[in-house]
């Protein structure tokens, strides 16, 4: 679609992504100067439709951005009143006390919030600054000026499945600006292009990943306890995967059951999915959940590779920002106070150029800021903790892992100086020939389920008609390749049920249902051969999480 022919509007910031990182941008444009003109593109049907809620917010971020968040009415009100910590066997739990471990690690003073409705929220204190807000504009490509980055393109709608202009056809928009900020979440099309073409990674560690998967419960009004987080870690992974999980209870008799599958695991027959699953009928979960019903579903990925993977943040003329950045803090399970402070920051770097008289040059004082700043400080402590798991396993990460963060904590330095972590987590991939197949138990329907009746809980929809936006570089791949060698691992990584292996007359064929894509960006990560590529479908299309 090179020759198409597009309305082009201009603005000082474009802003790709209604998240915390983005709107944190686009409100401390305006209250640094009230005269910039910002734009926000958000993929989702509305803001916060494809943030998967449920999360322990550190208000670090909401306390530099909007000090006055509690009177102005912000949706945090459920502060975390107890703090557990179990390791897991099949029947039982043993309690790991909260003293040994680094203040940083506390979860008391924080709150468990919805991030959507936080989203909402702040989306509405933008708007009141007079931010150009667009729900359901995907943006699907960028504008370049040769090296430098002017703009994307946004709400192209209306393709034909063989990406021809059908007869409703819109070609979008360019929405040009000074500068352009890419807050897309984990593994976004655009920031995964600005770092491959830029080589932004280079001299940096691969980013590595966790799928986290989201369950929302209404429990029996006895047992909600909010202001109760609760993180596991042991069975039912074990040996085979890292990981873990969080139960949060908030007002409302609601509980968030979460589970993390960190994607760097070797054996190609792990089904995150069913792990998850199987995990609700640990006695102390189901003991939990029984009597309750579940309301909602979800799952993304989570960007784990801390401060060793953050690649270069600046190209001329735009900027990574959050998750986009991978500013997830793996121990602490939180990165949206890093993604608001990156928000923060950027927002700043770019109001200084453009009353400076710049614009499309390099956001340096934001690089600057992100490695020296409070992220730095929040993310250099545990940078050891992810990739000392990966390679000794649990009980070293635990031991060595929270050695290195206490001196860390109270010195400033890293005992262990900084590991590396070596494979992506695509090649950590192993043969199927090398390991057993995994016999899960078939899901009970009161505690555990499909995955396609969850599917129906994250209340996903995707126009049939339109180009799937999951794309293979080469078709063949699927059935040549990772079938004989890996048994097909898409069939059991997707979270939403995506990729299935069908048999016919003629053999084994590859099926793509991405209707029930719920934009985790799994299959992109994971695929052994790196033959998926997710991009954006048409905007408003995906999960509408409540």
């Amino acid at each position: 679609m090179s020759d198409t022919v597009r309305e082009a509007m201009e603005y000082d910031v474009v802003i790709v992504g209604g998240g915390p990182a983005g709107l944190s941008a686009a409100i401390r444009l305006k209250q640094v100067n009230p005269g910039l003109s910002v734009v926000l593109l958000e993929k989702g049907s509305e803001i916060g439709a494809h943030i998967l809620s449920g999360a322990v917010l550190d208000t670090a971020g909401l306390d530099r951005l909007i000090p006055d968040w509690k009177a102005k009415g912000a949706p945090v009100e459920t502060e975390v009143t107890s703090d557990n910590f179990y390791v897991l066997g099949e029947g039982g739990q043993v309690r790991v006390p909260n003293w040994p471990m680094p203040p940083l690690m506390s979860n008391h003073g924080k709150y468990i919030v919805s991030m959507g409705n936080v989203c909402r929220w702040l989306a509405e204190q933008a708007e009141a600054l007079e931010v150009e807000i667009f729900p359901g504009m995907a943006c699907s490509q960028l504008v370049r000026d040769g090296d430098r980055v002017v703009g994307v393109v946004a709400g192209e709608m209306g393709l034909n499945p063989d990406g021809t202009p059908g007869p409703q056809y819109e070609p979008g928009m360019e929405l040009r600006g000074k500068y352009v900020l890419i807050a897309e979440g984990v593994r976004g099309s655009l920031a995964k292009e600005l770092i491959a073409s830029h080589r932004l990674s280079d001299g940096h560690e691969p980013q590595k990943f966790g799928l986290g998967m989201k369950e929302i419960w209404e429990i029996d009004p006895a047992k909600a306890k909010p202001g109760t987080v609760t993180h596991t870690m042991g069975w039912p992974l074990g040996k085979n995967a890292g990981g873990g999980s969080f139960i949060y209870h908030l007002e409302g008799n609601q509980v968030l059951v979460g589970f993390v599958v960190h994607l760097n695991y070797r054996n190609p027959h792990l089904y995150p999915y069913m792990e998850f699953q199987r995990f609700k009928h640990h006695p102390m979960v189901a003991e939990l959940l029984e009597g309750g019903k579940r309301v909602a579903y979800g799952a993304r990925a989570i960007s784990e590779g801390g401060w060793q993977s953050i690649p270069k943040l600046t190209v001329p003329g735009a900027a990574l920002l959050g998750c986009s950045a991978g500013l997830v803090n793996v121990p602490r399970i939180k990165g949206n106070h890093n993604a608001m402070l990156s928000g923060i920051a950027a927002a700043e770097a770019a109001a200084a150029a453009i009353a400076a008289g710049r614009e499309g040059d390099e956001l340096t004082d934001y690089e600057t800021e992100v490695r020296s700043g409070a992220i730095a400080r929040d993310l250099k402590p545990v940078r050891n903790v992810k990739p000392i798991w990966s390679k000794l396993g649990l009980w070293p990460s635990l031991a060595l892992g929270g050695l290195d963060m206490w001196v860390a904590n109270l010195t400033g330095w890293n005992p262990l100086g900084t590991w590396k972590h070596g494979k992506t987590d695509a090649a950590a991939t192993g043969k199927a020939a090398d390991f057993q197949p995994i016999d899960y138990p078939k899901p009970d329907g009161k505690l555990s389920f499909d995955r396609l009746t969850n599917v129906s809980y994250s209340f996903t929809n995707h126009e049939e008609s339109q180009p799937c936006h999951l794309r293979l570089k080469d078709a063949s791949v699927p059935i040549r390749v990772n079938l004989p060698e890996y048994a097909e691992p898409a069939q059991r990584y997707c979270p939403a049920g995506v990729y299935e292996v069908l048999q016919g007359e003629d053999g084994p064929r590859f099926q793509i249902n991405f209707q029930n894509c719920v934009h985790c960006k799994t299959c992109d990560i994971k695929d052994p051969s790196q033959n998926i590529v997710w991009t954006t479908p048409q905007g408003g299309d995906g999960p509408n999480y409540p």
